[in-house]
């Protein structure tokens, strides 16, 4: 194969994804939707270029491994504990109605029950990628909406690394009870020694690795070590433990949450991952034939009536039953009525395995387009409605008042303290002293330690990053206080700032004055120079020796603040 064609794949692929990704999000849709045209038109199936499918599949399989190392990575047993009444029974009740369903359409249309069942699998699981995009857009990432949801989705994704798993096992048996329990009984065993042998072993060495390469201060040695380790161990999981390269890539990502360099690894490594899983969304949509959506109308209907309308009703039904409210129950159940990258995963796995066709595929990217596109518009209608239904069943009840200590909470102060040099150090110790809940966001791990064995929250990353910031709490600060003179790349965090955060306010500290009106200009509501501020201390040195008083001190320090502004 030229390299070439592996030039050309590359640029057609990205190119026509940026510009379908940026129509669809523009009009309000998951680029996920412009991903999936962009592989329509450099298919075979479409005029014009023609992409090489088979080279972009080979690169999309490192997509779906960065992918599985971010899920890995975003998951804590934490998060899941806290909603594991409702998110573990409602998983598994969803998961287990759209597996029957979509293997009894299947069947119908005279699938045998092995390609129904895998079929039914790819429609249970929702897209992690469109529920936390939906989620967010609405601003209910945080709310117990968003809670449940999440939770509910980790572990959809738990039992779909489960069936990835257990899928080649299946498929490789001969058929008889007997030999299927082996084969079961022997993957467990090999899933067993790998869980094994990452979590302990792994636990100690990945930590150990990460920490010596993060003293050298190196941005590029750190992202490169974080995707060998992804890909050595999802590479090792399948020729040493004969598992999927999924699950591996899942259970390193997870060593590598429950370390101190979760944020960082989130904030260098996974943009690669979000590059090459466009891939594997362009791949899909390689795969799309037109003329099917006309010869296979009736199945293409009947699968979307699963994704649609039975995996919600399966969740509503679930949410009310754990006497969730309207407004949350709706939500979950619109949330999680769409399929994406899983449900591709699980097909390419059953292609491979020859038990779906690529008609099976087409009709899966066919669901998934629709579903995808019309998920935040349902979710907005959903969420609208059941307000309007609980707004009136509220104004014919009493009317609750917040509980003091909700009101308490509400009026707490959290800033966050970008850098702990002398001037950060001096600046949260100051607001601890008042009572101010203080975040401190530090590049220096060593400082990053000793902050946390202190007990003061301290997160391991860099302030340009969203993952950073988010971990840090920005979120529902009121303030954000960037104590580092000169800080690359400090336009970009106070933009993402104002964007996870409207509200909060800025304060950046710069060394020279001719840098405060850009800052300000970013979004900063004050701009601290070190040269202003010499300035003011001489001058307030020379006026007091001249016998001023320090109202007029202050006087004069106040004006020279309103001319540098």
């Amino acid at each position: 194969m030229h390299s070439i064609d592996l030039i050309l794949t590359l640029t057609g692929a990205f190119g026509v994804a940026v510009i379908c990704g940026y129509a669809t999000n523009r009009i309000g849709l998951s680029p996920i939707v412009g991903y999936l045209f962009a592989g329509l038109l450099v298919g075979p199936y479409t005029p014009g270029y023609v992409a090489d499918q088979h080279l972009a599949e080979q690169l999309a399989e490192v997509g779906v491994i960065l992918l599985m190392f971010g899920v890995g990575l975003q998951f804590h047993f934490e998060e899941l504990l806290a909603v594991r009444k409702i998110a573990i029974p409602g998983a598994l009740v969803q998961s287990t109605v759209a597996t029957v369903l979509g293997a009894a359409v299947a069947h119908w249309f005279g699938w045998p029950w092995s390609s129904g069942l895998v079929f039914g699998i790819a429609l249970s699981v929702a897209s992690t990628v469109v529920l936390v995009r939906v989620l967010a857009d609405n601003r209910d990432l945080h709310t117990p909406t968003g809670h449940i949801a999440v939770g509910w989705l980790v572990v959809e994704d738990l039992l779909t690394v489960v069936v990835l798993v257990l899928m080649p096992a299946l498929a490789h048996s001969s058929g008889s009870g007997r030999d299927i329990a082996l084969t079961l009984v022997a993957a467990i065993l090999k899933i067993g020694a790998l869980v094994a042998f990452t979590i302990i072993a792994g636990g100690r060495i990945i930590p150990w690795v990460l920490r010596h390469i993060a003293i050298t201060k190196s941005r590029e040695l750190f992202t490169l070590t974080v995707l060998a380790l992804a890909l050595g161990i999802a590479v090792a999981s399948a020729l040493l433990f004969g598992a999927s390269m999924a699950l591996g890539a899942f259970l390193a990502g997870m060593v590598v949450g429950r370390s101190e360099f979760s944020v960082r690894a989130a904030s260098d490594a996974l943009p690669m991952r979000d590059a090459f899983a466009v891939l594997f969304f362009v791949s899909v949509g390689m795969l799309l034939e037109p003329q099917h959506l006309l010869r296979e109308p009736g199945f293409i209907l009947l699968t979307l009536a699963v994704v649609m309308i039975g995996k919600p009703l399966a969740a509503l039904a679930i949410t009310v039953l754990f006497r969730q409210p309207l407004t949350v129950s709706a939500s979950i159940a619109v949330v999680l009525s769409q399929i994406g990258e899983f449900s591709f995963i699980v097909a390419t796995l059953g292609m491979s395995l020859g038990l779906l066709t690529r008609e099976a595929m087409q009709t899966l990217v066919a669901a998934a387009i629709v579903s995808i596109t019309l998920n935040p518009i349902l979710y907005r209608a959903a969420k609208l409605l059941s307000e309007r239904v609980e707004t009136r069943r509220k104004s014919v009840a009493p009317v609750d008042r917040p509980a003091p200590d909700s009101l308490t909470r509400e009026l707490e102060h959290k800033s966050i303290v970008v850098g702990y040099g002398p001037v950060g150090r001096t600046v949260a110790r100051l607001l601890k002293e008042n009572d101010i809940e203080v975040s401190v966001l530090e590049m220096n791990l060593e400082t990053a330690e000793r902050l946390r064995a202190g007990g003061i929250n301290a997160v391991y990353g860099d302030a340009e990053s969203v993952d950073a910031l988010a971990a840090a709490g920005v979120a529902d600060a009121r303030s954000l206080i960037v104590s580092v003179a000169g800080m690359p790349g400090i336009k970009e965090t106070i933009r993402i700032a104002k964007e996870l955060n409207p509200r909060i306010r800025v304060l950046v500290r710069t060394a020279h004055l001719r840098e405060a009106a850009a800052i300000r200009a970013a979004g900063a509501d004050q701009v601290f120079s070190g040269e202003a501020e010499v300035a003011l201390a001489f001058t307030a040195e020379i006026l007091e020796r001249l016998g001023a008083t320090p109202e007029q001190i202050e006087r004069e320090r106040a004006r020279v603040h309103a001319e540098l502004r």
